[in-house]
């Protein structure tokens, strides 16, 4: 029996949709998630983490011996160095350019930081190492965040999705301190000089003037060896190297910076965030079993992100918006925006790097925690889509 025209029409418009636009992105980070962890749980899962763990005969840098490290270390700090650029075009020129503009996603993501970490630590406890993981759910995955909105098309105003980006974005800052602060190893003088010198020349090259890509991405280059033989994890040089990328506009009329940011976009969004989400989501479960789900850190993470996100994030946006602090988005109802706050629960891309970090000494550790943030972030995105599936079509602003 043949398929109805109506319905194949259907179907082909729903794929069309799905593949298309902001939510091509967050569909290709579940279906790497679910292709990771099928593969970590099936015959080939030997192959699987021998391609990612095994030593490579040879490298170029002595410390990225491993496909695993060259992803986390030297790939990630090209994610990094988007989420630099994203943050710094936002702070000059975008929705943090102003107090009145950050005064509302700047106490969302706090509070969106604050209450996950909370969480985390009243389920998991504060004895070591248990301890090291309370900043793993306090990050938001903008692409999954973003693409389960893009499967809402029209259902969501477009202030709303401007604010979960814009939550996301200080959201990220937030992340990269932490790391930098809280997940430090001792720091090594003479290469940590050495990336202060790479930061003051490329400092002194915007403020000069200069405006030669290739002398900046050699002066980065530099900057982030230095970081990464300095102690400090090198994915914090990304994100040193966007601050100094200029905004100012070139003769042509746009800038380096944006130039940049449009050229790296879909490389991050389709190459390496999902290369790093397939290296790093594959959960051996035969090895810990679906019972570790109730484990400290797994618990915490899951209950930090489906829980303390939205508690944090709607409270703060209630609270400001009652007192008078600063309104809420236009055109958004507060079931939308209980949605929104569900959705900043999906934890994914940060989440799990921050994972890996916490529990260094701890492979077991990392693998529950790598369970806790899949099962956080995919109640999170049902629930999340479920809400603002329900709650209608925006109402004007």
């Amino acid at each position: 029996m043949s398929i109805p025209r109506h319905f194949a029409n259907r179907l082909a418009r729903s794929f069309t949709k799905l593949m298309g636009g902001e939510a091509s992105a967050g569909v290709l980070l579940i279906v790497v998630a679910l292709l990771a962890m099928i593969v970590a749980n099936t015959s080939w899962a030997y192959g699987y983490h021998d391609l990612f763990h095994h030593q490579l005969a040879w490298t170029p840098i002595a410390k990225l011996d491993t496909l695993h490290l060259w992803i986390n270390d030297a790939l990630m700090a090209v994610f990094f160095f988007v989420v630099g650029l994203e943050i710094k075009r936002e702070v000059l020129d975008g929705e943090l350019s102003s107090a009145a503009r950050r005064r509302l996603p700047v106490l969302a993501a706090a509070a969106g930081m604050a209450m996950p970490a909370l969480v985390y630590l009243l389920a998991a406890g504060t004895a070591q190492p248990m301890q090291r993981g309370w900043a793993i759910p306090a990050a938001t995955d903008i692409a999954f965040a973003v693409g389960v909105l893009g499967l809402l098309g029209s259902r969501v105003p477009a202030s709303l999705r401007l604010f979960l980006l814009t939550v996301a974005i200080v959201d990220d800052l937030g992340a990269v301190a932490i790391i930098a602060v809280f997940y430090t190893a001792q720091i090594k003088l003479l290469w940590g000089i050495g990336a202060l010198l790479m930061l003051a020349n490329l400092i002194l090259a915007n403020r000069s003037g200069v405006r030669r890509p290739w002398i900046y991405l050699i002066l980065g280059a530099a900057l982030w060896y230095c970081v990464l033989n300095s102690g400090i994890h090198a994915t914090i040089a990304g994100v040193l190297f966007a601050f100094t990328i200029p905004l100012k506009p070139l003769h042509r009329g746009d800038s380096m910076l944006l130039r940049l940011e449009h050229a790296l976009v879909p490389w991050n969004s389709y190459v390496i965030v999902p290369l790093f989400g397939f290296a790093n989501a594959g959960v051996a479960l035969g090895g810990i079993g679906f019972r570790a789900l109730l484990d400290p850190i797994p618990l915490g993470i899951t209950l930090g992100l489906f829980l303390g996100k939205q508690l944090g994030i709607f409270a703060a946006i209630f609270a400001a918006d009652r007192i008078g602090f600063a309104p809420r988005p236009a055109g958004a109802s507060w079931m939308q925006l209980w949605g929104m706050a569900v959705l900043c629960g999906i934890g994914f891309t940060m989440s799990l790097f921050i994972g890996a970090l916490a529990f260094p000494h701890h492979p077991l550790l990392v693998e529950e925690a790598k369970l806790g943030v899949l099962l956080g972030s995919l109640l999170s995105s049902l629930l999340g889509y479920a809400i603002l599936r329900l709650a209608g079509a925006p109402r004007p602003a």
